[in-house]
């Protein structure tokens, strides 16, 4: 019993962590060592442009390669658009076998240089996912740590949702660290607006949280926040208390936010 009040109490203090984007950049500017992997072109979108109207079926892949969602891929935004859309079937910025996890059954590699998460296992990338981190005022703490808690309905006690009063969603949260003012921070689902853009946390695509908030997008796909949390805890959870991992896998974190890319 105590155990479980003190992670809901440190649950609690995320909310310094939750995500509010005061600022924004179009991906153009971002830099990103992998962007030398694909040749490519800056284009601004036209009113009425959406990334499926431009790109049919390979919209994922373009949205992915931005790290951006369709809400945040408006009319007026440039974004890197390759000149070969078969370039990005099976883009990824992160080493498709990772030596340091071999030994784990599962392990979590965070590249805040590019801005990508990837699941591994037994040293073979699972799947990869495009994050929005922490910036420059609010930055994501480096180094090892490991999963201690999941909680699948998490929200935040400080942010909320573009001009309401309603808390901020962080669904399908993770929480990989807390520091020594006891401020923690979790790997969640939240908006994706090509830059890093959170106070410290990690965010992942979810599309049916924005659709439910936002009212967009219509049909949500985007869904790599569940992905993540239910390869963590090894399926659906419909369990909306904060559930203790105490014996949970490795999360490594490396690298440093992106620039902005020089004129």
């Amino acid at each position: 019993m105590v155990v479980s009040v003190m992670i809901i109490i440190m649950g609690s203090q995320v909310s310094a962590q939750a995500d509010s984007s005061k600022k924004h950049r179009g991906p153009c500017e971002i830099v990103y060592p992998s962007d030398a992997t694909v040749e490519w072109d800056c284009r601004t979108l036209r009113p009425g442009e959406s990334l499926e109207k431009l790109f049919g079926e390979s919209w994922v892949d373009v949205a992915r390669f931005n790290r951006i969602d369709r809400r945040h891929a408006h009319s007026g935004l440039s974004i890197k658009v390759p000149r070969s859309l078969e370039d990005l079937t099976s883009f990824t910025p992160l080493p498709l076998f990772y030596t340091a996890a071999e030994r784990d059954e599962q392990f979590i590699l965070i590249d805040l240089t590019e801005q990508f998460l990837g699941a591994y296992e037994y040293g073979g990338l699972r799947f990869a996912s495009p994050i929005a981190s922490g910036n420059g005022l609010n930055g994501t703490p480096t180094g090892k740590f490991r999963l201690a808690a999941a909680h699948l309905r998490h929200q935040s006690d400080l942010y909320k949702i573009e001009e309401t009063d309603r808390p901020y969603p962080m669904n399908y949260a993770l929480r990989f660290h807390v520091n020594r003012e006891g401020v923690s921070y979790w790997i969640h689902g939240r908006d994706m607006p090509g830059y890093p853009a959170s106070h410290g946390c990690i965010g992942l695509y979810d599309e049916s949280m924005q659709q439910e908030q936002y009212g967009l997008p219509k049909d949500p796909e985007l869904n790599d926040a569940k992905r993540l949390f239910e390869w963590v805890l090894g399926g659906e959870i419909d369990d909306d208390r904060v559930i203790p991992l105490p014996h949970s896998l490795r999360v490594y974190i490396i690298g440093q936010a992106p620039s902005h890319r020089l004129p």
